[in-house]
């Protein structure tokens, strides 16, 4: 290929000669004091770099480095060795899990199938839910109402895990001669709609009962919290189009179904791929509060699966945990690039 000096220079019709770009010039001076920028950069906001250092270290600590602890789905299962040195055993916890059969390979399947079944029921129950109190908060006039509406849901997000489940057990309780049944035991009974039998053994001993208290409590501890999202698209939507709807003749109803709704469909659309990924990311340590010996067959997941064979019992199987949580990720990865490649074919939006 010909070079010619015009690449590099532009023509001055004032001096009448050829003068070197400024747009290269500018490219050059980037390009040759380029870590001489980045470093003032850091220096000038290095208390916002500071900030990252926690999460940076959070990152390594419970998401990089246990990464190599995966290795124990390849090898054999040895307490008193390293991971590095023991021996390769291939797919055969693998097999063993999908193949063998046996109890394990029956609860496994069990798990999983419980897994799938919570997720699904909060995709479908829980994710509308944060989505409906934006737009519920987006109608109320009054700030200051708003605000306490707002806080009112966002605060069970704020207590811990073991302070909501024990709420949980308290509101629906067995009966007993010193305290009796839980508050929603008794209402039910009372209007009707549960046997006194069933109630008075506690909702929670039931199995048929666990998934609607699990969900039920799942949306009552984040839907408020979860709504920040939505809300935060809504309040970013031109007051313009409100008012060209309005003079469409546009109710409320036609407001949000036309103007709101299109508005913040790829938040949504980013958020439900987020969530289908997390569709078998059950976490264990609410089903693991939750639920007893009488309600496995409905509250068993993989989670509370691997935790059992792998950290408790008199022969813990770290390998076979190990394997259980993997080929869950696995779905969980395949679940995501499937949710993104449908989203980007049928509305153009995508998280890549």
């Amino acid at each position: 290929m010909k070079v010619r000096a015009a690449d590099f220079l532009v023509y001055d019709n004032d001096k009448g000669v050829y003068v070197e770009d400024p747009e290269q010039i500018v490219r050059d001076d980037v390009e040759k004091h380029y870590w001489r920028h980045v470093i003032l950069t850091i220096a000038k906001d290095w208390r916002l770099y500071l900030m990252l250092v926690p999460m940076l270290v959070v990152f390594l600590c419970w998401r990089y480095f246990p990464m190599y602890e995966l290795l124990g789905c390849f090898k054999v299962s040895d307490t008193v060795l390293p991971v590095s040195e023991q021996l390769f055993s291939g797919f055969s916890y693998f097999k063993r899990l999908l193949f063998a059969g046996d109890s394990m390979s029956s609860e496994f399947w069990r798990a999983l199938r419980n897994t799938f079944i919570i997720s699904f029921y909060g995709l479908c129950f829980g994710f509308p839910m944060p989505i409906i109190l934006a737009l519920f908060f987006n109608e109320i006039r009054s700030n200051a109402a708003r605000s306490v509406y707002q806080v009112l849901t966002y605060l069970p997000k704020f207590m811990s895990t073991v302070v909501m489940t024990s709420l949980v057990t308290m509101l629906v309780k067995q009966g007993s001669l010193t305290t009796g049944m839980g508050i929603i035991n008794r209402f039910l009974t009372n209007v009707g709609l549960m046997d006194y039998e069933v109630a008075n053994a506690g909702l929670l001993n039931n199995p048929a009962y666990f998934r609607t208290i699990y969900e039920v409590s799942g949306i009552w501890e984040g839907a408020g919290y979860d709504s920040i999202v939505f809300f935060s698209a809504i309040i970013a939507i031109s007051p313009t189009s409100y008012e060209a709807a309005q003079i469409d003749g546009a109710n409320k109803w036609a407001q949000m179904r036309y103007v709101v709704i299109p508005s913040i469909l790829s938040t949504v659309v980013i958020m439900l791929i987020t969530r289908i990924g997390g569709l078998l990311n059950v976490g264990y340590e609410k089903v693991l509060l939750l639920y007893n010996n009488n309600t496995y067959v409905t509250a068993d997941v993989v989670s509370t699966f691997a935790n059992r064979y792998g950290m408790t019992g008199q022969n813990p199987q770290p390998g076979i945990a190990s394997a259980a949580e993997m080929m869950n990720n696995l779905i969980g990865m395949m679940l995501v690039i499937g949710a993104n490649t449908i989203a980007r074919k049928a509305s153009n939006t995508s998280l890549y």
